[in-house]
């Protein structure tokens, strides 16, 4: 049964020895972040397994506990989402696509087992209650959270795990992003919604219509919700959707707002209502971002507060970023395995994909092919590049099938051997690069290197004859391993 929400989560992760709690008390400004960092980067030269999730019961000036770390480790994952082979979301997906309308009588009652699976996928209808509509705080508004300053020289407190609920002011498509969000006051705040991402499209289209666009903050959740906020979905597809296709099949329950016209996740922990009026801007920055340095001061939207509701004693979700590699590698890794089966219906000559999470999950993807016939790496690279947030990815490499995408060991080997500079290195320039990274000349526009590290063929103009890779004989090997406790190694 997928998990309904934050704190059937937590129950979860401590049967499963994934939490600790902390009584002492500690300060949301500074203090909670550093701890967060240190439990999550490890001992220098250790093994990277992400350290626990941790659970602040008492943080200073505050009644609400805070969760963090929730999805650091590679475990952890598979406790939120129900399983541990991440493509089967990808691939309800893609079966989603094939599926065929029916023709006869007959061919509609074969296809209402199909049929059925994916309706139970959609969102129920939404309800006038839920349990994240238990209670309007008291004291509502940002002050009532605590929310972290995490890094010394942040512009001032970020929310940094909340969910921003929007909808498509012409379709309709509701969408869910991650935003993060610098607080002005009790009732307003900034949201860093960047150019490629769809809030700041509907937000746009909203603009042009000079109009301001309904808008829900949503803290906790459902750890599938969460996943699919943060998850860069095919466009037009229903982020709501999408969470109960993460969920097994299983559809979330919404409930209404009560002072916007937005339906929002029954389990949420906290939801704040308001507006985002496009028009409205301010200076959001600097924070310290997962590229590992502080992004400079831009303007973006303002957020501003016309309701709240929340469960009677409700959990804040938090989350640090910084240098990698923090909790959002994990939520990466996830995302990567969970695409592939998507890439792979376009693009079938892919074998495996990877994108590491020393290079910020923007920075590097590389992909391996069953290579078939000349350019095929190229036309590889460029449709990569035409896949939605794809587009924002400044460098791909792409191998032959035998190298393993997860080893960087591997991938090194291939580009020193297999790649020649001239030839086999694509620079594009001036193309849409993701707002936070730090080397572009200019926001939003850099260059793209693609690098082809497959082996080469005459019909590329390879004149040379193909060097064969050394490996043992079977039968050496075999017999090296049958003999091996003989030799009193290790």
């Amino acid at each position: 049964m997928p998990i309904d929400g934050l704190g059937e989560f937590i129950d979860a992760l401590e049967k499963e020895g994934e939490l600790r709690r902390i009584s002492a008390e500690v300060d949301a400004d500074l203090e909670v972040a550093e701890i967060l960092r240190r439990v999550s980067y490890g001992p220098k030269g250790g093994d990277r397994d992400g350290g626990p999730a941790i659970l602040f019961e008492n943080v200073r000036g505050h009644k609400m506990p805070i969760l963090g770390n929730a999805f650091g480790s590679a475990r952890r994952m598979e406790i939120a989402l129900g399983t541990a082979d991440y493509t089967e979301i990808g691939r309800r997906i893609a079966d989603m696509s094939r599926i065929k309308i029916p023709s006869g009588l007959l061919g509609k009652i074969k296809s209402l087992p199909e049929l059925s699976k994916m309706a139970g996928a959609f969102p129920k209808e939404p309800a006038e209650s839920g349990p994240v509509s238990e209670t309007v705080p008291k004291d509502a508004g940002f002050d009532s959270m605590p929310v972290l300053r995490s890094w010394p020289h942040d512009a001032g407190r970020f929310i940094t795990f909340g969910m921003v609920a929007t909808r498509h002011p012409e379709t309709g498509v509701r969408n869910l992003g991650v935003y993060r969000m610098q607080i002005i006051d009790g009732s307003r705040c900034i949201i860093h919604w960047q150019k490629h991402k769809r809030g700041a499209a509907h937000g746009d289209i909203s603009r042009e219509a000079g109009q301001k666009i309904p808008a829900a903050i949503i803290i906790g959740g459902e750890p599938a919700t969460i996943f699919s906020a943060v998850a860069p979905v095919p466009e037009g597809m229903d982020k709501y959707l999408f969470a109960g296709i993460a969920r097994g099949g299983e559809g979330i329950r919404t409930v209404k707002c009560r002072t916007i016209d937005l339906d929002v996740p029954a389990n949420a922990e906290i939801v704040i209502e308001g507006h985002v009026d496009p028009s409205e801007l301010e200076d959001e920055g600097p924070f310290g971002d997962h590229t590992g340095y502080y992004t400079p001061v831009e303007k973006y939207p303002v957020f501003t507060m016309t309701g709240m509701m929340s469960r009677k004693s409700p959990i804040y979700l938090a989350t640090v970023v910084g240098r990698p590699v923090l909790e959002d590698a994990y939520i990466g890794e996830a995302i990567e395995r969970s695409f592939l089966p998507l890439i792979q219906m376009f693009h079938p000559e892919v074998v495996d994909f990877a994108m590491p999470p020393a290079g910020w999950f923007q920075g590097l993807a590389i992909a391996s092919i069953a290579k078939r016939y000349p350019g095929q790496a190229k036309k590889v690279m460029m449709g990569l590049w035409g896949m939605g947030q794809l587009a924002l990815t400044k460098m791909i490499i792409v191998v032959d099938a035998d190298i393993d995408v997860h080893d960087m060991e591997q991938v090194i080997w291939a580009v020193t051997t297999r790649a020649d500079a001239a030839h086999d290195t694509t620079i594009i320039r001036d193309a849409p690069t993701d707002t936070l990274d730090p080397a572009a000349r200019i926001v939003n526009l850099g260059s793209k290197m693609g690098i082809d590290a497959t082996q080469k063929t005459a019909a590329e103009g390879y004149l040379r004859e193909v060097q064969k890779p050394v490996e043992a004989d079977d039968a050496t090997k075999r017999t090296v391993g049958e003999r091996w406790k003989e030799y009193g190694l290790p």
